[in-house]
């Protein structure tokens, strides 16, 4: 099978379902010749013209406003948002039209709008342009959130994504645009909703996000190096949550670590710890785990925002002791 980036998956992706569907356009800043400054659109605008991929001004609850119109009248725009932490720009538009409106049409009215953005530190851009804030919106009800790890993810949800009949958010890891992945030639999709045991084990359970997942596998090479057999779930989506897969990793386990690039006070990891906490708790050899960022901006100072997210070798750590015994 040929590998691609995950930059060209995405691409791949808008590409196909827009040659399926003319409803469908594309939507924000520097998207056509520039192809966004992660050049992740190339190519689009000489296929579709300026009629379909569109550069708006910089004005993300502008543009934000104007694609949930046009998906309420019977188009299915897709969003580009620069960076995730434009998100607060644009929290009315999203989660008080988008979300809401086909509750408040009594089901009339839908709102087949994809937004994509981006997450991820470590990529010294500072406080303003390195936040993942995919707990933000998992809150409102009536949207959905898709958290693609690989390109072969990032293909199949956003197919997917531009599909379904309700507003998604996809956040894609700004570090791992150039990443590659096994991706079919021949269409696939990936259902929202639906986990994937990354790799099989026994003795604890480690559930990744986005690019945790690769922080999940390294540091599930460094346990097996010690004879600790971890297993590995990517939700894929966060809403919604296919909180079974987890739930029977868990089961089988007796032992979970939940890893997630976002804050840790009051984020995604907390929600899923919960859960098992709930629907768990009498399978459990350990005290549930969880690791986040730290709650701080993040740095820019390479040396400083390094130790803001989980690592491999922190993540080995917490597993380790919690399948010893030591916590």
């Amino acid at each position: 099978m040929r590998e691609i980036t995950l930059s060209q998956a995405v691409n791949e992706a808008i590409a196909e379902e827009m040659r399926r569907d003319e409803t469908i356009f594309l939507l924000g800043e520097d998207v056509a010749e520039a192809g966004t400054p992660f050049k992740i659109l190339s190519g689009l605008v000489e296929e579709f013209g300026t009629d379909r991929i569109i550069d708006t001004p910089i004005s993300e609850p502008g543009f934000t406003g104007i694609a949930v119109g046009a998906a309420m009248t019977g188009s299915r725009p897709i969003v580009d948002l620069m960076f995730g932490d434009f998100l607060f720009l644009i929290m009315d538009q999203l989660c008080n039209q988008a979300a809401k409106t086909h509750y408040m049409s009594g089901g009339k009215l839908n709102v087949p709008m994809v937004l994509r953005t981006n997450m991820g530190a470590t990529r010294r851009s500072a406080a303003q342009h390195s936040q993942s804030l995919h707990a933000l919106v998992a809150h409102i009800p009536g949207l959905k959130v898709a958290m693609p790890s690989s390109a072969y993810e990032a293909k199949g949800l956003l197919k997917s994504a531009i599909r379904d009949n309700n507003p998604v958010v996809i956040f894609e890891d700004k570090l791992m645009y150039q990443d590659k992945a096994e991706v079919p030639e021949e269409e696939y999709l990936i259902p929202l909703g639906q986990a994937n045991v990354k790799r099989e084990g026994n003795d604890i359970t480690l559930v990744a996000m986005s690019s945790m997942v690769q922080v999940a596998e390294s540091a599930a090479d460094m346990l097996a190096a010690d004879g600790i057999s971890a297993e590995i779930v990517d939700p894929r989506t966060i809403v919604p949550l296919d909180e079974e897969t987890i739930l029977n990793s868990v089961r089988k386990t007796s032992r979970v670590m939940i890893i997630d690039e976002g804050h840790q006070s009051f984020g995604v990891s907390a929600e899923i710890a919960a859960r098992v906490a709930e629907k768990a708790f009498y399978h459990l050899d350990s005290p549930v785990l969880r690791m986040g960022a730290m709650d701080v901006p993040i740095p820019f100072s390479p040396a400083l925002e390094d130790l803001t997210v989980p690592t491999p070798e922190r993540v080995y750590e917490q597993a380790r002791q919690a399948v010893r015994g030591e916590l």
